[in-house]
C-alpha cells in the first residue's frame, strides 16, 4: 500500500475527495502505532488526509507539496504545548509514509464554533469575542523557538502581498469604488505595518472553524483551538482579521471585546486604517466572501467608510 506521487494541487484534491484510494493506507499507518483502526471517520472538510481514529486520536495525513503545513502544525504544536490555558492537540506519533509526513495528535473534547456561532446571544458573542482576543494575545507570548525560521518571512510576504494586492482584488470582483483607494492605503500601509518589530506566532485563522467551544450552566467558552497548518512569524495585529471579519461584524461591543481582550485600549484611526491595509493583504482575503456584514457594499462609499463600518466604535 503506497500514497501516490502527485504533482499538483488539483491532482490532490481528486485524490482527496476519494477515500477508498487512500483510507486503506492511512488504517495500516495507525495499526503501525498499535492504535485501533476499525472504525476510522474520514473528515470531509480540511486541506489534508484527515481520519478520526475513535473518540481520542486524529491522524493528519499531509502531500509532499504540502510539506510546509506539516513543518508549521507540527512547530506550532511543539512550541505552544504548556503555555496555552486553552487546550491544543497534543502530538501522539509522526512518521512519513513515501514521502508523505503524517501527525497523529489527540482529538479535543467540544462543539465546533461554527455550529454554535450563528444561534448565540449578543452578550454571548461578546464574551467569546473578548475570549478570543485573549487566546490570541496568549498565544503571540509564547516565544517563536523554532517557528522563526518558518517561510515565508514576513517582510518578503508583505512585499510579495502588496505587489500581488490590486491584481488579487480585481480578479476576486472587488467593487471600482473600493479599488479606487486601494494604492492610498498600500502607501499609508508602508509605514502603519512594522516590518522590522519583533515578531510573534501568528496562526493566521481564528475563525469559529478552528475552535471548540463547550457551555456550562448556560455560558458558551472556549473550549479548544486547533489548525495549525497556516502559520507564519510577523506582526501581531494581522491574527485580528480573522475574528473582524467573520464574528464581529461592525457590531461596536464586539469590536471592543476583541480589541479589549487582545490587549488594545484604544480603537482610533491609525489602528483602523493598519487593520483595513491588512485585511487586504491577508493571504486568504476576499472580501466579498469574508465580511459577514449584510449589505457592506452599500454601507461604504470608500476604504476608509469601510474600515469605519467594520472596525466601528
Amino acid at each position: 500500500m503506497t500514497l501516490p506521487h502527485l504533482t499538483d494541487a488539483e491532482s490532490f484534491r481528486a485524490f482527496r475527495t476519494a477515500p477508498s484510494r487512500w483510507l486503506p493506507i492511512a488504517r495500516d499507518i495507525a495499526r503501525s502505532h498499535g492504535l485501533d483502526a476499525g472504525a476510522p471517520h474520514v473528515f470531509a472538510t480540511g486541506t489534508n488526509l484527515v481520519v478520526g481514529l475513535g473518540e481520542k486520536l486524529i491522524l493528519k495525513i499531509f502531500p509532499p507539496l504540502l510539506r510546509a503545513q506539516f513543518v508549521s502544525e507540527r512547530g506550532s504544536l511543539t512550541q505552544l504545548a504548556g503555555r496555552l490555558h486553552l487546550p491544543i492537540p497534543e502530538i501522539v506519533a509522526e512518521g512519513m509514509r513515501n514521502g508523505w509526513p503524517y501527525l497523529i495528535i489527540t482529538r479535543l473534547a467540544g462543539t465546533l464554533g461554527s455550529e454554535v456561532w450563528p444561534h448565540l446571544p449578543e452578550d454571548q458573542k461578546e464574551r467569546l469575542l473578548r475570549q478570543i482576543g485573549e487566546t490570541i494575545a496568549a498565544v503571540q507570548r509564547a516565544p517563536l523557538g523554532p517557528l522563526a525560521t518558518i517561510e515565508p518571512r514576513w517582510d518578503e510576504f508583505m512585499r510579495r502581498q502588496m505587489q500581488g494586492c490590486r491584481a488579487r482584488h480585481e480578479r476576486l470582483g472587488l467593487a471600482p469604488k473600493f479599488l479606487a483607494g486601494l494604492d492610498d492605503l498600500l502607501r499609508d500601509a508602508a509605514g502603519l505595518i512594522p516590518k522590522d518589530a519583533p515578531p510573534v506566532i501568528l496562526i493566521g485563522e481564528y475563525i469559529p472553524e478552528n475552535f471548540l467551544l463547550a457551555c456550562d450552566d448556560g455560558q458558551w467558552s472556549l473550549a479548544g483551538l486547533f489548525d495549525f497548518g497556516d502559520v507564519l512569524a510577523g506582526w501581531r495585529d494581522y491574527d485580528l482579521l480573522g475574528p473582524s471579519a467573520f464574528m464581529a461584524a461592525g457590531r461596536p461591543g464586539r469590536v471592543k471585546s476583541l480589541l479589549e481582550g487582545f490587549g488594545y485600549a484604544k480603537l482610533d484611526f491609525a489602528l483602523k486604517r493598519r487593520l483595513m491595509a491588512l485585511m487586504l493583504l491577508h493571504r486568504a482575503s476576499d472580501l466579498n466572501s469574508h465580511i459577514c456584514i449584510e449589505g457592506w457594499q452599500d454601507q461604504a462609499n470608500d476604504l476608509v467608510e469601510l474600515q469605519e463600518l467594520i472596525w466601528a466604535g
